[in-house]
């Protein structure tokens, strides 16, 4: 192994490149993040077009370069699904068995009796599919009154509960959180819990999105088991390590922002260790695609493109970039959801430049990518790209 080597992987959170043949069952045909999204705003997007993603089959509103600065291509998910876990375990060289379970009628009765039981409060608000600003919006006012939890869900795998913090103390949200996580498996099995904290009057409730927490199902083993156990650095950046439950990982770096994360990234590039750097920006799913503002994913994907000159500057010459997306959310599309989009996959680094990688069958082709850079043994799925 060489004494400094890293592969540095950036997750554009729901930067889809169009929908997936199978889009139709998750009732996301015709979505297209990205292409949607330029035709809507008219942006340039010209280091990203540069390493080829103008190339990139049904991408068409980038250039065609004619000699691509990197290798590019698109990874189609097998994970039945189309939110933040089934694509990064995917990531990771996880193929699902089942489904995660998703509540599109609200979770059952007496799972929240006795949810509410455990956590001491006499009942609960909402439940059922709802934006998460809707949410305090429509229900702040009787949280406050009463102190019970805001519970909703959405169209992914996930258990949400919302309190003010000025009503419920933060800790003490994120242990009703803890206890639905313990719950919330077997039958009930939920990929994430999330805590969704927020502040403010009556009609100007805001979610303070820096003290969000995840609570995910802890992944069977994985690459990063395998890439922690031969003594490389694991180093999750943002929301990653919350993502595989904490596991597989040396370090863990916090971001609150698309441009914070990439600060902490380059920071990382720049130090001296071999390993993997796992960043996840989450600012393009989160603030623009679930609010569906085109402007605000436009401006976002502009500020990214405007920073991968240094993040290519920051290679050492035996080093890796890959920029992947894990689902859409394409923010002109009907309602708030994820959409069921091809990932992208753009790659720099040694014997990269110009390479075409195709349409590729999983997104754990990442996986084994992974692995083979690092001279280790991968008995999982996936095909590397080199």
């Amino acid at each position: 192994m060489l004494v400094d080597m890293k592969i540095t992987t950036i997750v554009l959170d729901s930067v889809g490149l169009g929908y997936l043949p199978d889009a139709a069952q998750f009732g996301d045909e015709g979505a297209d993040t990205l292409d949607h999204t330029v035709l809507k705003t008219g942006i340039e997007l010209p280091h990203l077009a540069a390493l080829g993603l103008g190339r990139v089959p049904g991408v068409h509103t980038l250039p065609r370069v004619a000699s691509p600065q990197g290798a590019f291509g698109r990874m189609r998910e097998v994970n039945p699904g189309k939110d933040t876990s089934t694509g990064h375990w995917e990531f990771v060289g996880i193929h699902l068995e089942h489904p995660f379970q998703v509540f599109p009628q609200g979770f059952p009765q007496d799972f929240l009796a006795e949810y509410c039981r455990r956590i001491g409060v006499e009942g609960y608000l909402l439940n059922q599919p709802y934006s998460g600003t809707e949410a305090i919006r429509d229900y702040g006012d009787e949280h406050l009154r009463t102190g019970f939890p805001i519970v909703y869900t959405s169209a992914d795998s996930v258990f949400q509960v919302a309190a003010h913090i000025g009503k419920v103390p933060l800790e003490t949200l994120y242990d009703w959180c803890r206890v639905a996580r313990a719950m919330l498996v077997g039958p009930l099995a939920c990929a994430r819990v999330i805590a969704r904290p927020f502040e403010g009057e009556p009609g100007q409730y805001y979610r303070r999105e820096d003290l969000r927490k995840d609570f995910a199902l802890e992944p069977p083993h994985n690459v990063l088991d395998e890439i922690k156990a031969a003594g490389l650095e694991v180093v999750g950046v943002g929301k990653i390590p919350d993502i595989y439950a904490h596991r597989g990982f040396t370090r863990e770096v916090k971001s609150g922002s698309n441009l914070e994360g990439l600060e902490r990234t380059l920071e990382l590039m720049r130090q001296g260790f071999s390993g993997l750097i796992f960043t996840n920006l989450v600012d393009f799913d989160a603030r623009y695609g679930h609010r569906r503002n085109p402007e605000g994913y436009a401006q976002a994907l502009v500020e990214f493109d405007a920073r991968l000159p240094e993040l290519l500057a920051a290679l050492g010459p035996d080093d890796y970039l890959f920029i992947v997306s894990d689902h859409g959310n394409d923010p002109t599309y009907r309602g708030t959801d994820h959409t069921r989009e091809y990932g992208m996959l753009l790659a720099a680094g040694p014997g990269m430049a110009g390479r075409d990688l195709g349409t590729r069958t999983t997104f754990a082709d990442l996986a084994a990518s992974w692995a083979q850079a690092f001279g280790l043994s991968w008995a999982g799925p996936g095909t590397a790209v080199f």
